[in-house]
This record gives C-alpha cells, sequence and structure tokens, in this order.
C-alpha cells in the first residue's frame, strides 16, 4: 500500500469548515446591519433629531458587542461542528472497520447498518453485498480448487497403481497396462485443458469479434453428427442468424459442450437433440432442448458447479466426462455478459436457453 503524508481528518476538516461557515454568517449580518442601519444615522455632535447618539457613540457601543458575539460563533461552531462531524462520520468510522477486516481476510463480518436510508447507509449496504460476493467467490474457488485437486489425483493414483504392478510382475500383458495408462493419462490431459478453459472464461481475457450463433451450431452438428448416429440420436438444428460479439473458440467450445452433453445424457436410442438460435432486439437466443431421463429440479441447480455431476447424470461409457462441461458453458456465458438458464423438461431430459448479448 503506498504511504501517503499525514493530513488534517475529514472530522477536523468538516469542524473548520461549520466554524468558517458560522463566522462567515455572522460577519454578513453585521456587514448587512452596518449598511443599512448604522450608515444611515448622521455623524454629528446632536445625532439624529437632537436627541439620538450619533454614529460614533453606535459604533463605539456596537462594536465590542459585535466583536464577542463573533467570538462566540466562533467557539461554537467548533464545539459544534466537531459534535456534528463525529455523528455524521460515524456510520463512515463502521465502514472503516469492516473493510480493515476484510483486508486482514475476514470476509464474514457484516457492517448491517440500521437506520433510515442515506448514503452513509447505502454504502454500507452495498459493502455488505461485496463482502457476500467475495465471500462466496472465495468459498466456490476453495472448493473447486479441492475439487480439482481430488479430480486429478485421481488419474496419477491410477498412474503410480498401473507403474507399480507393471514393475513388480514382469509377467504381466504390458499392452494392456499400456493401454490402461494411456487412457488415463488422457482423462487426465482432457481434465486439465477443461480446467484451463474454465479459468480463462473467468478471467474474460480474450480478442471479442462478430460470431454468428448459427453457423457455429451447424458446425458442432457437423462435428459431433457420427455420435448422433451412433446413439440413434436425431440431431437438428433451426432457426436464423444470431450475431454476437465475443470469443470465437469460447462460443464454440460453448455449444461443443451443450450439444455433446445433449448427446451423451439422453435415451438409449430414438432420443432428439434440437439446437435452435435466433436473435431479437438486442439479444441472442441459443437453445439446446434434448430427451432423456426426468432431472428432480434440485439436481437442475447444481449441474453448472464444477464436479457436479450428480448420480442421474454419471456415465460409465467412453464419454464420462470431467463434471466440468456445464461449468465451462457457464463461465464462457458469464464472461461475455450473458444469462443461462436450464429448465427440466416435464416429459424428460433437458431445455438449455443461452442469452448473450447482439453484437452493434
Amino acid at each position: 500500500m503506498r504511504k501517503r503524508r499525514p493530513g488534517l481528518s475529514a472530522r477536523l476538516k468538516l469542524t473548520l469548515s461549520y466554524a468558517g461557515f458560522l463566522a462567515l454568517a455572522g460577519a454578513l449580518l453585521l456587514a448587512v446591519v452596518w449598511w443599512f442601519l448604522l450608515r444611515y444615522v448622521p455623524d454629528n455632535s446632536q445625532g439624529l433629531l437632537g436627541v439620538s447618539p450619533n454614529r460614533y457613540l453606535l459604533v463605539r457601543t456596537f462594536a465590542p458587542a459585535a466583536a464577542v458575539a463573533m467570538g462566540f460563533l466562533l467557539v461554537f461552531g467548533l464545539v459544534g461542528g466537531w459534535i456534528l462531524a463525529g455523528r455524521m462520520l460515524a456510520p463512515l468510522t463502521r465502514i472503516t472497520d469492516a473493510a480493515r477486516m476484510a483486508g486482514r481476510g475476514s470476509l464474514t463480518h457484516r457492517i448491517r447498518m440500521e437506520g433510515r436510508q442515506d448514503e452513509f447507509r447505502e454504502l454500507a449496504d452495498t459493502f455488505d453485498t461485496m463482502l457476500e460476493q467475495l465471500e462466496s467467490h472465495v468459498a466456490e474457488q476453495q472448493r473447486f480448487a479441492a475439487n480439482a485437486s481430488h479430480e486429478l489425483r485421481t488419474p496419477l493414483a491410477i498412474s503410480q497403481a498401473l507403474l507399480d504392478v507393471a514393475r513388480r510382475d514382469p509377467a504381466c500383458d504390458r499392452d494392456e497396462v499400456l493401454e490402461r495408462l494411456h487412457a488415463v493419462n488422457t482423462r487426465a490431459i482432457g481434465l486439465t485443458e477443461a480446467l484451463l478453459l474454465l479459468g480463462r472464461g473467468d478471467r474474460g481475457h480474450f480478442t471479442r469479434e462478430s460470431v454468428d450463433l448459427s453457423l457455429v451450431a451447424e458446425e458442432v452438428a457437423e462435428t459431433l453428427l457420427p455420435l448422433a448416429e451412433k446413439r440413434r440420436i436425431t440431431l437438428d438444428v433451426t432457426g436464423g442468424a444470431a450475431r454476437t460479439s465475443g470469443s470465437a473458440e469460447l462460443l464454440l467450445r460453448m455449444v461443443t459442450n451443450l450439444v455433446q452433453n445433449a448427446l451423451v445424457h439422453n435415451l438409449p436410442s430414438g432420443g432428439t437433440v434440437t439446437v435452435h438460435t435466433e436473435a431479437w432486439d438486442d439479444t441472442c437466443v441459443l437453445r439446446v432442448e434434448n430427451t432423456g431421463r426426468l432431472l428432480p429440479p434440485e439436481l437442475v441447480l447444481t449441474l453448472t458447479e464444477p464436479f457436479q455431476r450428480g448420480t442421474e447424470r454419471v456415465r460409465t461409457d467412453e464419454h464420462a466426462g470431467v463434471g466440468l462441461g456445464l461449468a465451462i458453458v457457464h463461465s464462457v456465458v458469464r464472461a461475455h455478459d450473458g444469462t443461462l438458464d436450464l429448465t427440466a423438461r416435464p416429459a424428460g431430459g433437458l431445455l438449455v436457453t443461452v442469452r448473450l448479448p447482439a453484437a452493434p
């Protein structure tokens, strides 16, 4: 943190401001009295009508009282300003204390300032909301790091076990060991690439360009058509142009993950996957709908969390995945300032709706 030279506190500045303003108001009042009253009093020995005091006597009498009044105003302004500034800045002190606690790593503390709405309470509520988001984000990152470590440890442990078996048993089938090592290593590489892609999407560091989601959907459908035919699933792409601004690579991965997820988690045969794109007003919409098993609402709410696959969604074949497909989709959508909605279909399956800002 950059060091600063010591200066006057905000309370002292406000106190001096209050006292200075009060003294200025008193001086202006005295000037008004002089301008509109004393200057009309005759300045001669007889005074006004020969019976009233003249200007000299009035000034001699008025000046000491005015000086006392000005001194009283100055002292009153300093004392009263100090008290008022303290009361006004008391909420700011609580906010500062909370910020210091957050700077030391304590994100559980909340200000929860009572009273009616004003600027300080609005600031306190905003700060509490920021702390809640930071605490949630830190907890999510810690949970993600723990899950990622666990997921990466599994293939490494399997590889270590296979190598130990091959070293202790020279008569084992080395081709089988190599094949299993290759499969485990491929899964570990896929997991690592998914983690890197997820981190890249979360950072939002990419070059934006104009991307037509309808063309991306057609490209993905053409790539995944063999998988759809193998599972005897009908894959359709409908709709029109939907041009948005973003990373072509990340948007391609987003659509690929959605369509692959819809193919893998489908009926054993005779299922359907529909990819629809459209644009209206300033929004581009991508919908991916598939048939499949009935999904409970509580499971749907967790599908975008990393490594949260759920027992109803886990595959045991070659497309088991690593539990990051929809998490990557969520990250890419968020990085493109869009929204992601997941809805369980009444007849089974899932409806995923992605809304992204339209390209200028």
